[in-house]
């Protein structure tokens, strides 16, 4: 009777001893998946860095190669005469055109012109909508009585404000100024108004919880959340500082106003040169597309990747 009591423990521990044994092994295969997940999540990691290092060229030999395809059909219509090459020159024409303007300093003169007044004037534009519209967005009556005025100011046609300023301001570089900034404020106010009113409403609630005041809840909590749509809202000036800085040097000639790509473009009608013309409207058209590329776009990547929207953009 003594002798029975051993093998029933015996028996017992062997039971505890495989329990044992196959918890390690579950804990073995456990961590390899762990490291096998670890491995495929830095593989993607430095995957996705590859990617972003890389230079997608489509997005530049797609758009050459479309220039390209338009200049041969543009190239191809002047060759079937439909029209008098003077008044539908070719490639080769507005190119030697191009060449005579370079070598008599016109080129340079009307791009250097235009390009530093549409700069300038978005720059002081910015500065003084920035603070109107965050205004406006934080203090609900001053956007209920102004906000249609500023509306109906982004649709009116800046080149309606050319005779009031020439009127105002006289031949000067005040009026072409002027017309920039009622082309690009009203713009640049909606498009941050629009930004604000897309956060989430926790936004103010986490600040007003933290203790910030009126004036940190605008910079350091609704302004950096509004972004996107104040991005949105910059483009959207420039686009229409450029504009209208074009309308001013087409109208507003003589006096101390020099000589832009407005004004070149006028001096192509008056002397009826198709050539000089196309030039103009190449150059204005080449200028807007840069500023986008080396501008706008860069920095809209930029905050669409650290935001994690990136995929779901069109870029």
């Amino acid at each position: 009777m003594p002798s029975n009591p051993a093998p029933i423990t015996e028996l017992s521990a062997e039971p505890a001893e495989s329990h044992k044994v196959h918890a390690a092994l579950t804990r073995s295969s456990t961590g390899s998946e762990d490291l096998r997940e670890l491995g495929s999540g830095l593989d993607s990691l430095q995957s996705d860095a590859v990617r972003k290092a890389r230079i997608d060229w489509s997005r530049i030999l797609l758009p050459v190669a479309a220039i390209v395809v338009l200049i041969i059909i543009w190239q191809l219509y002047v060759s079937m005469g439909f029209k008098r090459r003077d008044l539908v020159p070719g490639p080769l024409d507005v190119a030697a055109q191009f060449g005579a303007q370079w070598s008599e300093g016109k080129l340079q003169e009307a791009v250097w012109t235009s390009l530093e007044r549409g700069l300038l004037g978005f720059l002081i534009s910015v500065a003084i909508a920035t603070p109107i519209g965050l205004l406006f967005a934080q203090v609900a009556p001053l956007r209920r009585a102004f906000g249609p005025l500023i509306s109906g100011l982004q649709v009116l046609p800046s080149v309606a404000w050319v005779p009031a300023a020439i009127i105002w301001f006289g031949l000067t570089d005040a009026t072409v100024y002027f017309v920039i900034f009622m082309g690009a404020i009203p713009s640049i106010i909606n498009g941050l108004i629009s930004g604000v009113d897309q956060i989430p409403p926790h936004y103010r609630s986490v600040g007003t919880v933290l203790g910030a005041s009126r004036l940190q809840m605008a910079l350091q909590i609704v302004l950096p959340a509004a972004l996107p749509g104040y991005l949105s809202g910059l483009k959207q000036g420039w686009a229409f500082s450029w504009r209208s800085l074009m309308a001013a040097e087409i109208i507003a000639v003589g006096g101390t106003i020099g000589f832009g790509l407005g004004s070149m473009l006028n001096q192509g009608r008056d002397l009826s040169d198709m050539t000089i013309v196309m030039s103009a409207i190449l150059l204005i058209l080449a200028i807007g597309i840069l500023i986008e590329l080396l501008v706008f776009a860069p920095i809209e990547k930029r905050l669409l990747r650290s935001r994690g929207l990136l995929a779901g953009s069109t870029r």
